[in-house]
């Protein structure tokens, strides 16, 4: 968004509209950030009964911690544990395609 404005964006959050001076390219990934801000902020607002920045913070918050733990690397200890799993899983169902095909 540090392009140069080409058009403002008018987006709503918690029944108050704001507007956004943004380039046309960005848009689209403006409203889909404004729709799960919103998400997060009803969703908070409902289990805290909070308001205004406090609910901001906490909703900001908890939108960092997510992204934050999606970009994690994942350990060798759970890549190990997944692979594990995803071969138990690959071995089942080429037993249960072994059946199958035994059976006919």
């Amino acid at each position: 968004m540090s392009a140069p404005a080409d058009k403002t964006l008018s987006l709503k959050l918690l029944g108050k509209v704001y507007h956004i001076a943004c380039a046309l390219e960005d848009q689209d990934s403006l409203r889909a950030a404004a729709s799960l801000l919103e998400d997060k902020l009803q969703a908070i607002a409902q289990i805290t009964k909070s308001s205004g920045e406090r609910l901001a913070i906490m909703a900001a918050l908890d939108l960092a911690h997510e992204m934050l733990t999606a970009t994690q690397p994942v350990s060798d200890a759970q890549t190990v544990r997944t692979n594990e799993n995803l071969q138990r899983t690959i071995d089942a169902i080429e037993a249960r395609i072994n059946v199958a095909l035994e059976q006919h």
